[in-house]
């Protein structure tokens, strides 16, 4: 297990952006609670590339290519993360020839044109998530809650819900895709939750989650789903 020095720690809330893109900054974050959502402008279009949640670092790019920030960093509820000491990050980099720094800084730049074009194709689609509000039931200390979808994708969703459950938990969830009367099941991972906020419009109450385990029919079903909105 690699263990990271930290040298501070950064605390934010829900919608909160830890860096935008275009800024300058060089140093790395690894998220020690909670959860944050990656995204690129493209146009006049917001593209969200990841969301990552505990364990993960980013900002990585920044410090390899020595150039403005590429994405805008948004913490997804509550998150804590600690700022990577740069003197260890200095050290360790430094002891690596000046022909394998170059190979690194080249393939830092090569998956930043990589994901551009990736964002580029998105923003063409209609949409990247099913838009749509779709019934669905989720178990809550024993019993069914009813709840609707925000968005959601083939490997997770955001539930519109008063009664979000904790990060990380487990739940088996039922959801009601168009025109179809069978429910998809999955069993689900919390990656984040948010509760009561002012403005229940832009951030309403509720959880983002990930499937973790779902059959192969029901996967292909929702693929099929969420393809007719690309």
């Amino acid at each position: 297990m690699v263990i990271y020095m930290t040298t501070t720690e950064e605390t934010y809330q829900d919608g909160q952006i830890i860096f935008e893109e275009g800024s300058h900054g060089d140093w790395m974050y690894i998220i020690e609670s909670g959860s944050v959502e990656i995204s690129k402008k493209v146009g006049d279009k917001k593209v969200v590339i990841e969301t990552l949640e505990a364990g993960y670092i980013f900002g990585e790019l920044g410090y390899i290519a020595k150039k403005p920030r590429t994405a805008t960093v948004r913490a997804l509820g509550e998150t804590t993360v600690g700022i990577i000491d740069r003197m260890i990050l200095d050290e360790e980099f430094n002891k690596l020839s000046h022909s394998f720094q170059t190979i690194l800084r080249s393939m830092a730049m090569r998956l930043e044109r990589t994901t551009q074009i990736a964002c580029e194709a998105i923003s063409r689609r209609k949409e990247a998530r099913i838009s749509k509000v779709l019934e669905l039931y989720f178990e809550s200390e024993g019993k069914l809650v009813k709840a609707f979808s925000e968005n959601i994708s083939p490997g997770g969703m955001f539930i519109n819900t008063e009664k979000p459950l904790s990060q990380g938990e487990r739940f088996m969830l039922k959801l009601f895709l168009p025109d179809d009367p069978k429910p998809l099941k999955a069993k689900c991972k919390v990656s984040w939750n948010r509760f009561a906020t002012e403005d229940t419009k832009t951030y309403p109450t509720g959880m983002g989650v990930r499937f973790v385990q779902i059959s192969k029919n029901d996967l292909q079903r929702l693929k099929e789903a969420w393809q007719q909105t690309i």
